[in-house]
This record gives C-alpha cells, sequence and structure tokens, in this order.
C-alpha cells in the first residue's frame, strides 16, 4: 500500500511539473518554484487487516501526524502564492497539488475507519 502511494505521489509530481499549457494565457502548468520547496508527507504505515487495539492506537497517531504534515504543506502551498505574480498555469498547478492532498488524507481517514470497524467487528465476534 505504501509503495502504491509512493508512486502515486511521484506521478503527482512528475505531472505537476511537466511543462503543459494553461489555455487562458498560454503558460505552463507548473507549480511556482516556491511551493517546490514544499515537503509534501509521506502516508502513515499500513494498518494491518485484522488490527489488534495497540495498531490503531499507533495507526491514529501516524494519521494525527500525517494530517499535521499536510496541514503544513497546504501552508507552504498557500505562502508561495503570497507577493508573486502567478501565472494561470500555476494557479492551477497550486489547485491540483492542494486538491490531491485533500483526496490522500480522505484515503489515509477512509482506511483509518475501515481498520476501526474491523476491530469492532472482532469483537463483537468475541463477546458472542
Amino acid at each position: 500500500m505504501k509503495t502504491v502511494l509512493l508512486i502515486q505521489v511521484a506521478m503527482v509530481t512528475v505531472i505537476l511539473s511537466a511543462p503543459v499549457v494553461a489555455q487562458d494565457d498560454e503558460s505552463q502548468i507548473i507549480l511556482p518554484l516556491e511551493a517546490q520547496t514544499c515537503k509534501l508527507p509521506s502516508a502513515p504505515a499500513r494498518i494491518p487487516d485484522e488490527p489488534e487495539y495497540d495498531d490503531l492506537v499507533k495507526a491514529k497517531g501516524g494519521v494525527t501526524r500525517f494530517q499535521e504534515e499536510l496541514a503544513t504543506y497546504r501552508e507552504c502551498l498557500d505562502s508561495s502564492r503570497e507577493g508573486v505574480d502567478l501565472t494561470d498555469g500555476n494557479d492551477m498547478a497550486l489547485t491540483e497539488a492542494f486538491n490531491y492532498t485533500v483526496e490522500m488524507e480522505e484515503r489515509v481517514a477512509e482506511q483509518f475507519n475501515v481498520a476501526v470497524r474491523a476491530y469492532k467487528a472482532s469483537q463483537a465476534e468475541q463477546t458472542e
């Protein structure tokens, strides 16, 4: 799972830095230099398919840390908009990068929620 996410991150990085032409002003769709220095965090470690309580506690810490790092990344993206003239392509790339982080966060949260539901189901089976 982590390998797949790393591949996805690499693909987005390549896509966002590839010279593509924006339709409005014929500028390239590329992150501004300031935004290219922002550090996109890696997703937290994979949660086991049949998690124990300790696995969930550890995973919750990883998810929380990931969300904090994403917030820092988004702040970095936002600050790269300040004090510079952005092309339409720059703006498009920043928006896509921001949206991608939201999608990443939603996927990670859903994986955690699935693990919690699996844990609760296993606990319910044990009490029957």
